[in-house]
């Protein structure tokens, strides 16, 4: 790491660390409770503090926002994974949820993130954002995956490093703060997250707190994952969201070369204004993308159940079980709605009819995986990409649904 390219004492600064191995580790400064922001970054905020209202407002005016929750975080945890490398896709992903088979490797790490976000939103009911709750959340995030020797659930004792081709510390574009100092920086970072009167608006507050995470780098493995999963917690936490419905690591995926450099550009050169327009951007986005990918996804629910209604069954159920998790076995829906696994079976065929599911080869039983294909590329649409649902909106949702969304 070269030292004369940190030229901003605000944010820190680069140290020697002395004797005969010296290397040269960055040191954060506290984090500022004031900020001049500039007119773009203004501007910016606006726009994203709008796009967040409206999720916050469709997820809580949805019908059944529960549906969402979970196909949301699964593409959270999927491209938050992408990120560090992982290669999995959403179809994997659920599949390994309905079959309940051993999930490959980068399949359990994306599933082992939504555990972990889950836990995390669960636990802030007794236990504020705190490190001790990221510790937590790092034991999950890494249980039985690759990284699971660098001592999940504990902060470092030792040097870390990142972006070195060689994976040597004197050759790293970034050394985070020795442990000595890292504890200060980790000290200062949860006193920031606790505020009682906060100055600066909460994506500022955000935005801040992800930075400073990743640039403390606390943990020898999984830094990346557990500093997006802090983002939509902190906004669960302080009532910007109902639920967990911003997957913001689809836009940092799309755009990680950017994304790393706008971190760098604070601790090189103070950039903050640049580091929050990157990040407001990507909340604004994000958050009509949601939106409107909600919109497509209760179009199909609606669809769905016009085609079933008029009888019995119990077909409606699985409906609502199928956006829930895309992937079903006669097994999975048995165990759900408590009842005999043939019974399942006759009910994911009325969907296959009506064009919910698409069956698996004859043969296969009540293991015999069921894909909602519509729903599957719903959520599996590029970030930003228009959703096709298969039919107009308007045939489905009525205006006043759609002026609530």
């Amino acid at each position: 790491m070269d030292p004369k390219k940190f030229v901003a004492p605000e944010w820190g600064r680069a140290i020697s660390t002395g004797g005969r191995q010296a290397y040269v580790a960055f040191v954060p400064a506290s984090l500022p409770r004031r900020l001049d922001l500039d007119l773009d970054t203004v501007r910016a905020l606006s726009a994203a503090d709008q796009a967040l209202g409206r999720l916050a407002g469709a997820g809580r005016l949805l019908p059944d926002p529960h549906l969402l929750i979970a196909p949301y975080r699964v593409r959270e945890a999927l491209a938050s994974s992408r990120i560090e490398g992982t290669q999995a896709s959403l179809s994997e992903v659920f599949d390994a949820e309905a079959s309940g088979r051993s999930a490959t490797t980068d399949v359990q790490e994306v599933r082992n993130y939504v555990a972990a976000l889950q836990y995390g939103l669960t636990r802030l009911d007794t236990l504020p954002l705190s490190k001790r709750l990221l510790a937590e959340m790092h034991a999950i995030l890494m249980d039985g995956v690759r990284g699971q020797e660098r001592t999940p659930g504990e902060f470092r004792r030792s040097q870390n490093w990142i972006g070195s081709p060689e994976n040597r510390l004197d050759s790293a574009t970034f050394v985070p703060p020795t442990t000595d100092n890292m504890w200060p920086a980790l000290d200062d970072w949860e006193k920031f997250a606790h505020d009682e009167a906060p100055q600066l608006p909460l994506l500022v507050r955000t935005a801040l707190l992800h930075y400073q995470f990743e640039t403390i780098h606390p943990f020898l493995d999984g830094n990346g994952r557990i500093g997006r999963l802090l983002i939509v917690l902190h906004l669960v936490e302080q009532g910007a969201l109902p639920a967990p419905l911003l997957p913001i690591s689809t836009y940092l995926e799309t755009r990680r070369d950017e994304y790393y450099v706008r971190l760098q550009g604070v601790r090189e050169r103070g950039e903050i204004n640049g580091w929050l327009r990157y990040f407001l951007t990507a909340v604004a986005e994000v958050a009509s993308d949601a939106v409107g990918r909600a919109e497509a996804l209760m179009d199909l629910r609606e669809r769905y159940r016009t085609a079933l209604r008029g009888g019995r069954s119990r077909a409606l159920e699985v409906v609502d079980l199928l956006f829930s998790n895309p992937v079903l076995t006669a097994r999975l829906v048995a165990n759900r709605l408590t009842m005999s696994p043939q019974g399942a079976l006759n009910l994911l065929r009325q969907l296959e009819r009506v064009g919910a599911l698409a069956g698996p080869a004859s043969g296969q039983g009540v293991q015999g995986l069921w894909h909602g294909s519509e729903v599957l590329a719903a959520l599996e649409a590029p970030h930003g990409a228009a959703v096709v649902t298969g039919r107009s909106r308007s045939a489905a949702i009525s205006a006043g649904d759609r002026a609530r969304l």
